[in-house]
Parts: structure tokens; sequence; C-alpha cells
């Protein structure tokens, strides 16, 4: 076989298996998304006055309403937050970091030296997680939510922390203000 051949042989063969591994993470986000789906679905029979939000593989299902102006696409939103590795349903034991300190509480977490003050985040950060910029789009201050989504919308093939790649998530947000530019 000539160079030729056996380059465009490799060549080949890499574009095969970057398309199965391709192929396998839209499996993986296919099944979360399911099973984001099925969440929802609980918490509505469960409690038909949540209303739930979808924006761009962000899901918000809105526990307690707020008042005031929507957080549009620029705004800061401060708020408490409780983020959990998501496997179909919400768990104390996959909590993963929180500011709220009855949540780390109620999760047996003794932290020292941790202060629970509410985050800011600016929805224009670049670093901001897709999946928590647009759930958060459109929240209300005094709201209660929960913002859902898959690994597409998190951090991806990425390992972070003690996260996975490609693991959804969960975020339970107590919005404490909104200020839009």
């Amino acid at each position: 076989m000539n160079r030729i051949h056996r380059i465009l042989l490799f060549l080949g063969v890499l574009f095969l298996s970057c398309s199965c591994i391709k192929e396998q993470l839209e499996t993986i986000y296919s099944a979360q998304e399911s099973q984001i789906d099925n969440y929802i679905t609980r918490l509505l029979e469960k409690d038909p006055s949540y209303t739930v939000t979808h924006n761009k593989g962000s899901n918000r299902i809105t526990l307690t309403p707020g008042s005031g102006e929507e957080a549009g696409a620029a705004a800061s939103v401060t708020f408490h937050y409780a983020v959990y590795r998501f496997n179909g349903s919400l768990s104390p034991s996959n909590l993963l970091d929180t500011n709220d300190e009855a949540t780390a509480e109620a999760a047996g977490w003794t932290l020292t030296g941790k202060t629970f003050e509410p985050f800011t985040a600016n929805l224009e950060d670049k670093d901001l997680l897709a999946g928590l910029k647009n759930g958060l789009t459109g929240v209300r201050n005094g709201e209660e939510c929960e913002i859902v989504f898959s690994g597409k919308y998190g951090y991806g093939n990425k390992i972070a922390n003690t996260l996975l790649k490609n693991e959804a998530l969960l975020y339970h947000i107590k919005v404490t203000g909104v200020v839009n530019k």
C-alpha cells in the first residue's frame, strides 16, 4: 500500500471514530432530555400551579412566581442556589454545591469558612453555563425555580470538579434581585 492510501485509510478510520463518538453523545443527551421531560411531568402532576419555560435547551420550572421586571439577555441576576447532579430525580445525595445555608444543613454538610451570600451572575458572561444562562433569562425578583438541562448545555465533555463528563444538572434557584441593563 502506498503512502497516500495509508493516509486516506487513516483519515477514514478517524472520521468514523469521530462520527461514532458524536452519535454516542447525542444518545446520552437524548436520554437525559427524556429523564428531564419525565421529571417535569411528575412535578406538574404533583402541583399543576407550577409553570414551565423552555429556552434553548434549558427547562425552568417556576415553583413560586416572582414580581417585577423579567431578566433580559443582558441582566444581572442575584440568587441563592443549590446545584445537583441530575439523574432523573432530585436527591440531597447528588448535591454538588450551594450558597444556601438551609440546603447545606439539610444535606448534612458541615462547612467551615463558607459564606452563604447570594451569587450574582451577569447573563452576558461568556463563562456562564449556557443551560444556566438560558434558564435564568426571564426570571423575576422573588422567584423560586428549578433549572434543569442536559450535559450538552452544561460542562459538556469537560470535567469540572466532581462532575463527570456530559452530566445533566439541576439548579434550585431563589432569586433575590434582577437588574436589566
